[in-house]
């Protein structure tokens, strides 16, 4: 029984496809992991471009991905989320209503015989001291109070604007930084000292679709990449991880790269 993980939808903006269309995606996506039998699916953060919960409203759309999630819990395989950098505002609402377990910060599990670290990865590592300062005001119940004051309309409008500032300020996600330069993979090492049991670390938040083995040899930094662009995911069969392209045709291939180079390793 396979157990599933994707991460960064983003569900709300246009890419590469509507969002709309990516959100059909998604779905097939979610209909081709049931029909695989498996045992969990594991949505590790930035579901969404921006989530926020008043008492009695959500943000409008998202009915076909959300619909089927409820269908998947209903129907008796658990699904974790994550929260993400662009909805870390999530509070019971996917949980009550959709029936998925909420993780707020990462997570050890044990599956299939091997010990995954699993999160979205923000605010982890070395460095970004500016977003870990804006993480924890953001964090704070004050800072929730205040903006379920605003007006939905202005409060999503507001939202999606800085969004596309913040988006349209950062590098393409495109090419490998090598150990020095990728924050996850020293946070990694870091957690693997302190757990050398560790099999596996799990994120995404860095939207390239990277497979990095660590320095004892065996145990791998995964990032799950993207689906603005990529349509990546992890397929752990057997205790083995697989970082695949979804493609409705061949929906077992193995991910190549943007330029169809091998996923990145520590041979690279």
């Amino acid at each position: 029984m396979p157990i599933f993980f994707a991460s960064d939808f983003h569900l709300g903006v246009d890419a590469r496809t509507t969002s709309r269309e990516r959100e059909r995606e998604v779905v097939r996506w979610l209909d081709h992991c049931v029909a695989e039998g498996a045992e969990a699916i594991y949505l590790v953060g930035d579901l969404f471009e921006f989530w926020f919960e008043w008492r009695w409203a959500v943000p409008r759309g998202y009915v076909r991905f959300l619909g089927k999630v409820a269908e998947i819990t209903d129907g008796g395989t658990p699904v974790h989320v994550f929260t993400g950098n662009h909805d870390l505002w999530m509070e019971d609402y996917l949980v009550e209503e959709v029936g998925v377990v909420l993780h707020r910060s990462p997570v050890v599990h044990h599956l299939q015989g091997r010990e995954l670290l699993i999160g979205h990865g923000d605010g982890l590592g070395p460095g970004d001291h500016k977003y870990k300062r804006m993480k924890k005001v953001m964090d704070a119940s004050w800072a929730k109070w205040l903006y379920a004051r605003l007006h939905p309309n202005l409060a999503m409008r507001m939202a999606h604007f800085f969004s596309h500032q913040s988006r349209e300020g950062q590098p393409s996600e495109e090419e490998f930084r090598g150990p020095e330069g990728e924050w996850l993979v020293a946070y990694s090492e870091r957690k693997l000292a302190q757990r050398p049991s560790l099999d596996y670390c799990i994120f995404g938040h860095r939207h390239l679709p990277i497979d990095y083995t660590l320095s004892n040899g065996h145990s791998r930094y995964i990032n799950l990449g993207e689906w603005l662009n990529y349509s990546t995911y992890l397929r752990l069969d057997g205790g083995q991880a697989r970082l695949l392209r979804w493609d409705p045709s061949a929906p077992d291939r193995s991910y190549r790269g943007a330029a169809g180079q091998e996923p990145i390793n520590r041979s690279s």
